[in-house]
């Protein structure tokens, strides 16, 4: 507690020399202060016929920026309030699930809670970065953006992201020290290294660089309890965008061993002059099942995915399709298959841009395949939110 409380110590401070610095007059502002505020609306359909369970999520975001120098500080902060049936229904475990922080440091709270609601506050970003010349250092809790596909990122060892978490687009952080530097306008050496709320050590190096009008990558280290090698790529083909990443994770205590896991993905993008875009993608996962892949329903409420396991299956398809019917508003349908035990995932989206900052979105997860089945057990869950970005 008393690391959180110097948290807000820290950001009473910097809004104050912020403000300070603003009303000097004299000199360019230094700093940014952006976010959202946002109403998210949910239904969950386990069955047809059975109970529609519903909840509401109040959302805010801030994210402060200061750029004092050769540093610069970046502040984010999450504050969430969730009511209704849901939070009723599984008390306390929605709640209990709400303020685990998977980072070293401890930066989530719950600030309150009763048996149909729940109020959290986390800090998913508090770092600073060091940029001279060619070189900058990030110390605190970051983003390192490693991976390539738009689905799944074998490479992104660091902070893997969920593709179902569709609401959090800034994508979780990580407590670590990141260091960077750019050998060529196109080309860079990279080393990170992070540790996480059970000590467990991530620890690797990549070179980035560009040839033949590809960009690749490399990376070597240590993730949790496994060295790891990776690379990945993206490029172009006849206009249709080309990427892909694979990462190979062997366990430390069966070095010797035929243990290791391979987890690769393919992505193609096409976008036709009439904007209609297309996405393709195919994961592959050689510790995946070639049967029932399910997890269980408590596994969708609290999804804890790294690069190693996005998924139990060894096969995953992925397509998407996008319009901007009108310039102000777009549908998508997204979808992913398992071959292996034919179960299906498929995402309707429509967004509506209301004013500059203001949007609307409906959009579904609709789960179909038996019990047992990687999406057989999930149901169907629907969406509805008002967000106005500042």
């Amino acid at each position: 507690m008393k690391g959180f409380n110097k948290a807000i110590l820290t950001i009473v401070l910097l809004f104050s020399v912020a403000a300070a610095s603003a009303q000097e007059g004299k000199k360019p502002r230094n700093w940014t202060l952006n976010g959202h505020l946002q109403d998210l609306g949910t239904v969950w359909i386990q069955d047809w016929d059975g109970t529609w369970q519903t909840m509401n999520q109040i959302k805010n975001r801030f994210d402060f920026r200061w750029y004092p120098g050769s540093f610069s500080v970046h502040i984010g902060m999450r504050n969430n309030i969730t009511y209704g049936m849901m939070p009723k229904l599984y008390y306390p475990y929605m709640a209990d699930l709400a303020v685990v922080d998977p980072s070293y440091l401890d930066m989530t709270r719950l600030i309150g809670k009763d048996t149909s609601y729940y109020m959290t506050s986390n800090f998913d970003r508090f770092s600073l970065r060091y940029a001279t010349g060619n070189f900058q250092a990030t110390v605190g809790r970051q983003r390192i953006n490693w991976g390539i596909n738009y689905v799944w990122n074998p490479n992104d060892i660091f902070n893997t992201f969920d593709y179902f978490d569709f609401d959090y687009v800034e994508r979780p952080g990580c407590d670590a020290v990141h260091l960077q530097y750019y050998t060529g306008a196109t080309s860079s050496v990279e080393a990170a290294i992070k540790i996480d709320s059970r000590d467990r050590i991530t620890l690797a190096g990549m070179y980035r660089f560009n040839k033949w009008n590809y960009d690749f990558q490399f990376l070597g280290g240590y993730m949790t309890g496994d060295y790891v090698v990776g690379a990945g790529w993206s490029g172009n083909i006849k206009g249709a965008g080309f990427n892909g990443e694979m990462s190979y994770f062997h366990p430390e205590e069966n070095f010797g061993d035929t243990s290791g896991v391979l987890v690769g993905s393919l992505g193609v993008n096409y976008t036709f002059r009439n904007s209609l875009m297309f996405q393709f993608a195919g994961l592959y996962n050689s510790d995946g099942t070639t049967g029932p892949a399910g997890m269980g329903t408590g596994f969708f409420i609290y999804r804890e995915v790294s690069a190693k396991t996005f998924t139990l299956a060894r096969y995953s398809l992925f397509g998407n399709i996008s319009y901007p019917v009108t310039p102000l508003f777009t549908a998508s349908l997204a979808s992913m298959f398992n071959p292996g035990d034919n179960s299906v995932f498929v995402g309707p989206t429509f967004d509506v841009s209301i004013t500059s900052n203001i949007e609307f979105m409906i959009t579904a997860q609709l789960f179909f395949g038996d019990q047992g089945t990687e999406f057989g057990d999930y149901g169907k869950l629907a969406y509805g939110r008002l967000k106005w970005n500042f």
